[in-house]
């Protein structure tokens, strides 16, 4: 039974041997996962600028462009940090 075990281990040692990931490898699968992830979080926070302004009464471009209107950039400004922080907290895990 034990020849059978060590029969197992040794054709398992050089396949996991064979399956090691380089330094390289790990830095370009992370740098891809970098760039989809940020894709995706510009797409969602974009959508969610988009709804803001859909769901308002008024144009919050006019708004704060045409006039100037000081308090409602403070306001978007704060909600725009406060989605970017929930969808870096999204993509962190």
């Amino acid at each position: 039974m034990e020849t059978t075990l060590m029969k197992g281990l040794e054709m398992t040692l050089p396949l996991a041997q064979d399956m090691a990931v380089t330094p390289t490898q790990l830095l370009g699968a992370h740098l891809i996962a970098a760039v989809v992830f940020s894709l995706v979080g510009i797409v969602v926070f974009a959508l969610c600028l988009l709804l803001m302004e859909k769901i308002t009464p008024f144009s919050i471009v006019h708004e704060i462009g045409e006039e100037h209107n000081q308090a409602l950039a403070t306001i978007v400004g704060a909600i725009v940090l406060g989605i970017s922080i929930i969808i870096a907290a999204a993509i962190l895990g």
